[in-house]
């Protein structure tokens, strides 16, 4: 196959950061993807509806003129979040889902929930009025390696809260283990999963073998081989519990490529394309359209878009760099050659 034409699709978890960064990256995503699930950790993070409307405006005002995209709003939870604010969340039109981050998981996480189980009632309000809870699934504990940390996680939280709270919908955030897969195959139909197409392309000698290559390093880590194994082995099953969510997320060059580099693969400026090469490594894109366009709006209950794109085995080389008077930003596969390239959206 050397042309694929499918379904407009919509990325279910990014970071677009504010300023400068905003409006050097938020092309790359309208580019190609009709909505998207916008994370909520800027500093100071987005936890009232009233200030993710405002953050909803700042991007639509950084899109490029004419652009249908539609940023899909989150709140960050805290300690501090109240009922009230759960009920604004399932009334507001822009406004789709709460984000747990367990404090200290990853990049401007200080805010996060420290203790999941004194949530517990926000929990329960999110299931009285069906507003989705979006989970970073890591243990936060020093004493954990932090290459287990998803499966402490899954083992010591999240069976307990979804036992809890049978009828509330989760999205478990890139997966990046095959226990993390198994647990959302025998969940209900209620939690569903994102994966990124870091952790389907490649495992952790990605970072560190031949020498330390920041620009692989992200949170959760990559895992070792068998676990990416399983990842594809998911993504690429036809399951709808499994859905596109690239987790690109720009940080400066500067900001990697220090003695302390940040978490995050920037992805957003080849996210259709690095999925493509994924699938058609195992001879799967035909499951590729369900994976990347139906399934995550599906799990929403958004429409599915009515816009198509169009991708072409054509090669070309990514950027070293995408910047500007203001920002420079190192992307995935950064100096090296892509065998997909979008042609037509």
């Amino acid at each position: 196959m050397d042309k694929l034409t499918i379904r407009q699709p919509d990325d279910w978890h990014l970071h677009v950061r504010t300023g400068s960064i905003l409006k050097a990256v938020i092309g790359h995503t309208a580019g190609q993807f009709g909505r998207a699930i916008i994370m909520p950790n800027l500093k100071p993070p987005v936890t009232t509806v009233a200030r993710a409307l405002e953050y909803r405006q700042e991007i639509l005002a950084a899109l490029p003129q004419g652009s249908p995209f539609q940023p899909l709003m989150t709140l960050y939870l805290t300690g501090l979040t109240s009922v009230e604010e759960i009920k604004k969340v399932a009334d507001a039109e822009h406004v789709h889902a709460f984000k747990l981050y367990p404090a200290g998981a990853t990049t401007n996480s200080d805010a996060g929930v420290a203790d999941i189980e004194a949530a517990y009632p926000l929990f329960a309000a999110m299931e009285k009025y069906n507003v989705p809870l979006l989970i970073h699934g890591e243990v936060t504990d020093a004493k954990y390696d932090i290459f287990d940390r998803e499966k402490i996680f899954i083992e010591t939280k999240l069976v307990k809260l979804t036992q809890q709270f049978p009828a509330l919908r989760i999205v478990f955030e890139h997966l990046t283990t095959l226990d993390a897969v198994q647990f959302v195959e025998a969940a209900d139909p209620n939690v569903g999963a994102t994966i990124t197409p870091q952790h389907l392309l490649y495992n952790r000698n990605a970072i560190l073998a031949g020498g330390i290559r920041p620009h692989y390093y992200c949170l959760p880590i990559l895992k070792r081989e068998h676990h990416r194994q399983a990842l594809v082995k998911a993504a690429t099953s036809g399951n709808a519990k499994f859905f596109l969510g690239t987790d690109s997320a720009p940080h400066m060059t500067g900001s990697k490529e220090n003695s302390c580099g940040c978490a995050g693969c920037y992805s957003a400026h080849a996210a259709l394309e690095l999925y493509a090469e994924a699938f058609e490594q195992v001879g799967a894109l035909d499951k590729l359209e369900g994976f990347a366009s139906f399934y995550g709006a599906d799990f929403y209950g958004l429409p599915r878009n009515a816009a198509t794109v169009t991708l072409e085995k054509q090669t070309w080389t990514v950027p070293d760099q995408y910047k500007d008077a203001d920002v420079a930003i190192t992307p995935l596969r950064a100096g090296e050659s892509m065998s997909w390239r979008l042609v037509a959206s």
